[in-house]
C-alpha cells in the first residue's frame, strides 16, 4: 500500500520524494507516521514482516525503512536480519520505531544493524530530522560508491591501456632480435605457447609453485619473449653464419646472454619503480643457457642455483631450436628432438622440467604444427 503525496508541499531538499517503507502491524501507527512523512516523501507501507520483505525488492525500492520491532509472527528483529542477508536490501538503512524505550532495548536494536532508534510516542520534528539525516547519509554513501566505481573503472581502463602498451613494446623489442635471423619466423609465438604449456604442467610442483603462483605463468610467458634480445649485439657474420661456429665465434655468440641481461637491467634502472616483468625477463635472458650440471654460460650456475624461470626456458629454447630450420642447420624430426632432450635429463636440464616436457610432448607437437615455419618439423 502507498500513501501518495498530496496537497501543498513544503520546499524540498534534494531528498524530497524519496521512497520510504513504513512497517507496522498497527494501522493507527502507520497513519501517524504517514501524516508526518507524506508531505515530503513517497511512503509505502506494510503491516507484516513478510510483506515488508516483498515490498523492499519491488520498484520503487525504499531508500529508508522505518520498522516496528514488536510485530506478531515475524518481528522487526527478524525482518532486519533478513534484509541484511539479502544483497538487494542489505544497504537499505533501517530505523527501528518502537515502544521498547529502555537503554538496553535501544542498544540491542542498534547492535542488530539499525542505523537509528525512535521510541513512541513519536515527536514529528524529531522523526523528520532523523529521517532527513539518514537519507543524507545514504545519498552520501551512494555518491561515494558511485565515485569509487567510476574511479575503479578508470583505473582498470588505464591499466588495460598500459598493459597493451607494455605488450606491444615487448613484442617490438623481441622482433628486433627475431628479424636479425630470418629463419626464426614464428619462434616468438611458439616460445610463448611452449612456456605457458610447460609452466602450467609445473605449477603445482613444490619446486616451482612459488614462481608460478598467481599471474606467474603469464608473466613467464611474456618475459620469455625477450630471452634472445641480446642477439641484436651479435654481428651478422656470426649470427647468420651457415654451418658451425669456430671457437672465437662461439664465444662471441655466447655474449648475447650478458648483453640481453644488461639491456634489461638498464631498462629497470630507468623505471620509476620495480617491475616484476623486467626482473623475470632479465634472469631468463642471462641464464637460459646455463646447464643443470654447471657447464653452461655465462655464470656456470648449476642445479637450483639457476633461476626456475631460466630452467624452464632452457628446455623450451632447445626444443624450438632443434626442431626449427636455422641458417646453420636443417630441422630435426620431433621424435628425435624428444629423445635428445630426455637424454639430457639431469645433465643439461632440470630433471623435473624434462619429466613435465615428456608428459606434455603431444601438446608440444600440436603447438609446433600450429606455428610451423616453412621446412620445419619434418
Amino acid at each position: 500500500m502507498d500513501i501518495r503525496l498530496s496537497g501543498d508541499e513544503p520546499q524540498a531538499d534534494f531528498h524530497m520524494g524519496a521512497t520510504l517503507l513504513v512497517v507496522d502491524d498497527n494501522p493507527d501507527n502507520i497513519a501517524v507516521l504517514g501524516a508526518m512523512l507524506q508531505p515530503l516523501y513517497r511512503v509505502r507501507v506494510a503491516t507484516s514482516g513478510a510483506r515488508a520483505l516483498e515490498i523492499a525488492v519491488t520498484p520503487p525500492e525504499p531508500e529508508l525503512i522505518l520498522l516496528d520491532r514488536m510485530m506478531p509472527g515475524m518481528d522487526g528483529d527478524e525482518v532486519l536480519a533478513r534484509l541484511k542477508l539479502d544483497p538487494r536490501t542489505a544497504s537499505i538503512p533501517v530505523i527501528f520505531v518502537t515502544a521498547m524505550s529502555s537503554t538496553d532495548d535501544e542498544c540491542a536494536g542498534l547492535g542488530l544493524g539499525a542505523v537509528d532508534y525512535l521510541t513512541k510516542p513519536l515527536v514529528p520534528a524529531l522523526v523528520l530530522a532523523r529521517v532527513r539525516t539518514q537519507l543524507e547519509l545514504k545519498h552520501a554513501r551512494d555518491r561515494l560508491r558511485d565515485m569509487n566505481a567510476s574511479l575503479e573503472d578508470e583505473v582498470a581502463r588505464r591499466m588495460a591501456e598500459n598493459q597493451i602498451v607494455q605488450d606491444v613494446t615487448v613484442h617490438a623489442l623481441a622482433r628486433l632480435a627475431e628479424i636479425r635471423d630470418a629463419g626464426t619466423g614464428n619462434h616468438l609465438r611458439r616460445t610463448r605457447a611452449y612456456m605457458r604449456l610447460l609452466a602450467s604442467r609445473l605449477r603445482e610442483h613444490p619446486r616451482f609453485s612459488e614462481v608460478l603462483a598467481g599471474d606467474g605463468i603469464e608473466l613467464l610467458a611474456k618475459s620469455a619473449l625477450l630471452h634472445d634480445i641480446g642477439k641484436v649485439g651479435i654481428p651478422d657474420s656470426v649470427l647468420l653464419k651457415p654451418g658451425r661456429l669456430d671457437p672465437g665465434e662461439r664465444a662471441l655468440m655466447e655474449t648475447h646472454a650478458m648483453l640481453g641481461a644488461e639491456a634489461i637491467a638498464n631498462a629497470e634502472r630507468d623505471a620509476e619503480r620495480p617491475i616484476a616483468f623486467l626482473a623475470r625477463a632479465k634472469e631468463i635472458a642471462r641464464h637460459h643457457h646455463e646447464r643443470w650440471d654447471g657447464s653452461g654460460y655465462p655464470d656456470r650456475l648449476a642445479g637450483e642455483a639457476i633461476p626456475a624461470s631460466a630452467r624452464i626456458m632452457a628446455l623450451v629454447d632447445s626444443f624450438d631450436t632443434m626442431a626449427s630450420r636455422r641458417p646453420y642447420k636443417q630441422p630435426i624430426p620431433l621424435d628425435v628432438v624428444r629423445a635428445a632432450l630426455v637424454a639430457e635429463r639431469g645433465r643439461q636440464f632440470d630433471p623435473d622440467v624434462v619429466d613435465a616436457f615428456d608428459a606434455a610432448f603431444d601438446d608440444f607437437a600440436r603447438i609446433a604444427a600450429s606455428y610451423r615455419d616453412e621446412g620445419s618439423y619434418s
